[in-house]
């Protein structure tokens, strides 16, 4: 009976239709020139969307759902890359509805899902504002699919630099530190901004929603 099951992070990973999506997804993405947007990617977001909220005590079944979210939040890149957001969310419903989910979890992971993008999004709850600190945070080398091509695009080119990546919570503080080493060689710090300003807003939003503060921190400097 639809509304009544509880869902885990562990049970719509291994889900048939998630793993074809999140495949897929990535598939298209890699073809029109994207970074990894595949199950490393998601799982990372997840871990990362449900560690912030338990290092903020939130209870225990709001970081599941954030982890849900995490793992579901770019399943609409399988439709275009447009939009997907709006996409990932309607997708993400089918799934958790036919699985059972209750009803009012699945509003929540459909929330979280459609404002992760800097474009159009807006943290508007606890797991939506994790979701988009976790998402934001993932920069890293390992995203990058031809190296040989870094030289040519400034994307591929930051994320490439990229050789450390965490965020930390301090709960004490009610701060969310983003903490990034950069090879200067490979792409300058400018650059990141460049691309990447858009992101840190949003993410210092959704760290003011959580009630914390949000600093970035780049090869030992704190620029925010």
């Amino acid at each position: 009976m639809t509304g009544q099951a509880v869902l885990n992070f562990k049970d719509i990973v291994k889900d048939p239709e998630v793993v074809v999506l999140v495949a897929e997804a990535d598939q298209q993405l890699a073809v029109l020139g994207y970074t990894e947007h595949g199950p490393r990617h998601a799982r990372l977001v997840a871990k990362n969307a449900r560690a912030i909220l338990v290092a903020l005590g939130a209870d225990g079944r709001s970081a599941e759902l954030a982890a849900v979210a995490g793992y579901l939040h770019d399943i609409g890149n399988v439709v275009n890359r447009e939009w997907h957001e709006r996409t990932s969310a309607l997708l993400a419903r089918d799934i958790l509805l036919r699985r059972g989910m209750d009803y009012r979890e699945v509003a929540q992971i459909m929330v979280a899902v459609g404002n992760h993008d800097e474009k159009s999004g807006n943290p508007v709850s606890d797991v939506s504002a994790a979701l988009i600190l976790a998402d934001k945070a993932d920069v890293h080398k390992s995203r990058v699919r031809n190296p040989a091509f870094v030289k040519f695009d400034i994307h591929d080119r930051v994320n490439y630099a990229a050789k450390h990546s965490a965020l930390t919570v301090r709960s004490d503080e009610r701060s969310i530190t983003f903490n990034l080493t950069v090879d200067t060689s490979v792409s300058s710090v400018m650059e990141y901004f460049e691309i990447f300003l858009s992101r840190m807003i949003i993410s210092r939003r959704a760290a003011a929603f959580l009630k914390c503060r949000f600093e970035l921190v780049i090869n030992g400097a704190r620029l925010v």
